[in-house]
């Protein structure tokens, strides 16, 4: 797109004094979509706070043009955040294309997906008393699931997925300020979290690691009331037949993928380590993992999911 003047004229950009072309620079790009009622306006609202340029239900179509008038803005929007969303249904299938067009172009782009359980969006769209997008004469949950089918594909690609299903608006928030509130983007960010398979797996979980294979401290009176923070705990875990080798081997096999995921440009993994409640053996496996993947320089952030909720 060529710039316009003030007196209407066409006007070239991005020139240097002694005349030569000089290549714009490209904006940085997350996309938000997801679930609707799974957070995105707050996900945006966020960015926004952060010092993003954040656009609304942008047609993926204009996603390419939109990341071109930024390269044309001499620095002055140098992040740019576009929520995508089933509203614009009919533009959907040219996100790929679109995609495909950034790629070419090595814009550094991102997709952030905000997801959540059934029951949870059909609380939250019941509570404001609004029918879901997608609906039509149908019920609430038949909206929920054309949704999940158009969005399947997209939700595989992204880089970050968030389950919202237990998160308040100000825990959405702070997860977001932890992936993006830095001045430079690491490498690889990881998040390793804890939880217990009786309140269900994670959704967000790309990597799944499952601690019950080792005798559970809540059988041991006096430890059942402390956590797996606690020393007496994680001593209780680690001296277990077998722990120490599962904690050495899965922290080769996530070396290895973390240097996977930096190859092919994944930013984001969200490790799941579960035990029954989320309480003793998952939490102490977590905090040694999460201390493995930072010795390897990759940023990471502990989550105890379930924690507290016995």
């Amino acid at each position: 797109m060529t710039g316009i003047d003030g007196d209407g004229a066409q006007v070239s950009t991005g020139t240097t004094a002694e005349g030569g072309a000089e290549a714009p620079a490209i904006p940085e790009l997350v996309i938000i979509s997801g679930m609707s009622g799974a957070g995105r306006s707050t996900a945006a609202k966020c960015l926004e706070d952060l010092g993003w340029f954040v656009v609304d239900n942008l047609p993926p179509a204009l996603i390419p043009t939109m990341v071109d008038l930024g390269a044309r803005s001499q620095g002055t929007v140098a992040r740019i955040a576009v929520v995508v969303d089933v509203r614009g249904r009919r533009f959907f299938d040219n996100l790929r294309e679109s995609l495909s067009a950034l790629d070419a172009k090595n814009v550094k782009r991102r997709v952030i997906f905000l997801e959540a359980s059934d029951d949870s969006l059909v609380r939250r769209f019941e509570s404001v008393r609004r029918p879901h997008p997608l609906q039509g004469s149908g019920r609430i949950v038949d909206g929920i699931a054309a949704e999940r089918d158009l969005l399947r594909e997209l939700r595989g690609d992204a880089d970050l997925v968030i389950d919202t299903s237990s998160l308040n608006v100000h825990e959405l928030r702070a997860k977001l300020d932890a992936q993006f509130a830095g001045e430079e983007e690491p490498e690889l960010r990881a998040t390793v979290m804890s939880f217990g398979y009786k309140y269900g797996l994670p959704v967000d979980a790309d990597l799944v690691v499952d601690c019950r294979f080792l005798p559970n401290p809540h059988w041991v009176p006096e430890l059942r009331p402390f956590t797996g923070l606690h020393t007496e705990v994680a001593s209780y875990v680690f001296n277990q037949p077998g722990a120490k080798e599962f904690l050495d081997r899965y922290a080769e096999l996530l070396q290895l993928i973390a240097t996977g995921y930096r190859r092919e440009g994944k930013r984001y993994v969200t490790v799941a380590v579960g035990c029954t409640g989320g309480k003793h053996r998952s939490v102490a496996m977590s905090e040694k993992l999460a201390a493995r993947l930072a010795a390897e320089g990759v940023e990471t952030v502990v989550v105890h999911r379930d924690m507290g909720r016995e």
